[in-house]
């Protein structure tokens, strides 16, 4: 973790900071990255941790664009819930199929050239995170209105499926209590209580809709 930059809607840079290395930096890479040894002793003012609370501040109750974010959460140390997630590299109409069928992410330089005719990452400069930053922001908007629904429907199933599992489990539940009070009560009075012309009686329960998300 060398440097954070973080933009708004419409391109406004929140944060742009060097940081502290937390370790000794055998190589600074400096012909991608750009990011040089005085850049680090010179000009970082945040360490990791430091780093990590202002981006999870910024981060709370917002939706996250960027390009294989996986990796960039991975350096900070943090998670974001996954609906709040809109990756490039992941959103399938921008991936490419590998030689097996699969869905593979493809390179955030070539899917700024063909969908906003935009040179990014070109060798004659290193990359510029504020560039990458906005090109991955304005593919999102390129698409916004389609990926939104995507999102919608995926949020619908998942609370879909945890309702019918919440309903499975207590349906389960019930059963296991009936019958084992019907033991009980076998075991209680032997004499008096005949199990096997005991029916279960019709019985329900209120199963509690989950709040819908909106995502904006």
């Amino acid at each position: 973790l060398a440097r954070v930059t973080i933009i708004d809607w419409h391109g406004k840079i929140l944060l742009d900071e060097y940081i502290k290395p937390d370790c000794e930096v055998t190589d600074y890479r400096t012909f991608v990255s750009g990011i040089t040894e005085e850049h680090l002793t010179k000009y970082a003012r945040l360490n990791s941790l430091q780093c990590r609370r202002i981006v999870l501040d910024i981060l709370q109750n917002k939706i996250l664009i960027g390009h294989a974010l996986e990796n960039d959460l991975r350096a900070l140390g943090i998670n974001h819930p996954w609906y709040q997630i809109r990756d490039t590299a992941r959103y399938e109409p921008f991936m490419k199929v590998r030689f097996d069928g699969a869905l593979w992410p493809r390179k955030l330089k070539e899917l700024s050239q063909e969908r906003l005719s935009r040179q990014i990452q070109t060798t004659d400069k290193p990359h510029s995170p504020y560039e990458d930053a906005l090109a991955a922001l304005d593919l999102y908007k390129s698409v916004q209105r389609t990926w939104e629904k995507a999102v919608e429907y995926r949020i619908t199933m998942t609370f879909e499926m945890e309702r019918q599992n919440q309903y499975m489990y207590l349906m389960q539940k019930q059963h296991q209590n009936f019958y084992l009070m019907q033991k009980q009560q076998q075991l209680a009075s032997p004499h008096d209580y005949n199990f096997r012309h005991q029916q279960p009686v019709g019985y329900g329960f209120p199963i509690s809709h989950p709040a819908h998300l909106y995502v904006n």
